[in-house]
């Protein structure tokens, strides 16, 4: 047994020096491009100009590739010039290490520097790979973004103080992906949309916990139950979840207005900031919620996609 724990503890040295080495070359990978990138737009007589220089690009990538192989195309070198103009004025380069250059291909396709800024931060909140990313854009999780100032997207690695809100977080419509939905009656349909919501929220990143789903509220001699009740640890509030298979009504409202009380009153500690709720529902009018006075009630839609066979 003493020589199995001497090589476990060379292999797991060795994986936590491999892990080492990896992140130093990405590192070195973007901090070249970045470079590269920054001496293309210098000689091709700064940023207003640069677009105009793609003829030395492509006459550069010609020489470049036979020396040094098809990692330096015209496409990627242009990838290069746009990487240096979008972050030249981020608050650290080193800051946004945490993605791979194949991460940025991906990214710089994108002229919206508010809409790669989101992209990035999804990325490093969800640890995301190269193909979670692929799928965000897949599924134009920008544009399904509640986030309210699309404009105005800082990066998270840019903000000392980031603290995101339940807004930052949120799509709209909510994506859920069923199999067979017409089999299931409305009340089986129901039952297995929340177990999906359950994952989505848990796949957010941004601190969800579970603590229950059809949650069980006495009051007197009456049983009520919360569709799903989660926690998060990053915003340090409870979020009370309701299901609607229908459109969305006004009476929606006083009911998780109710349970969020509940939960004020019975479950949170005096530490934990106030409960907030999220009414999903199969539609809302926009005009309807305009008067939800409660600003910690958002009601958003969901969209029911059939699942892709393999």
């Amino acid at each position: 047994m003493q020589y199995y724990n001497k090589i476990k503890k060379l292999i797991e040295n060795k994986e936590v020096n491999d892990r080492i080495r990896r992140l130093d070359e990405n590192n070195e990978t973007l901090r070249t491009y970045y470079e590269i990138g920054k001496l293309l737009v210098e000689a091709q007589g700064g940023e207003a100009r640069a677009k105009y220089g793609d003829g030395l690009i492509k006459e550069w990538s010609i020489k470049l590739t036979k020396k040094y192989g098809k990692g330096y195309s015209s496409a990627n070198l242009k990838h290069m010039r746009k990487f240096y103009l979008i972050f030249r004025k981020s608050y650290s380069l080193s800051s946004q290490f945490s993605l791979s250059w194949t991460h940025y291909r991906y990214l710089l396709r994108f002229d919206n520097k508010n809409e790669i800024n989101y992209y990035i931060n999804k990325c490093i909140t969800n640890n995301l790979s190269v193909r979670g990313l692929i799928n965000e854009i897949k599924t134009n999780s920008f544009e399904r973004s509640t986030i309210k100032d699309k404009n105005n997207i800082k990066l998270i690695t840019e903000e000392v103080n980031y603290k995101p809100t339940l807004s930052d977080m949120l799509k709209d419509p909510i994506i859920i992906n069923v199999d067979n939905q017409d089999r299931l009656s409305e009340k089986a349909l129901k039952k297995y949309m929340i177990k999906q919501l359950e994952h989505i929220f848990l796949e957010l990143g941004y601190g969800f916990t579970f603590a229950g789903s059809e949650y069980k509220l006495i009051v007197g001699k009456k049983n009520y139950y919360i569709d799903l009740l989660m926690f998060n640890t990053k915003l340090n509030f409870y979020t009370v979840i309701e299901l609607k298979t229908r459109e969305f009504k006004p009476k929606d409202i006083g009911q998780i207005e109710f349970y969020m009380n509940y939960v004020d009153e019975n479950i949170k500690e005096p530490f934990h900031a106030k409960t907030e709720g999220i009414i999903i529902c199969k539609e809302n009018d926009k005009l309807v919620c305009k008067y939800v006075s409660n600003k910690n009630i958002k009601v958003i839609n969901y969209l029911l996609k059939e699942k892709t066979k393999i």
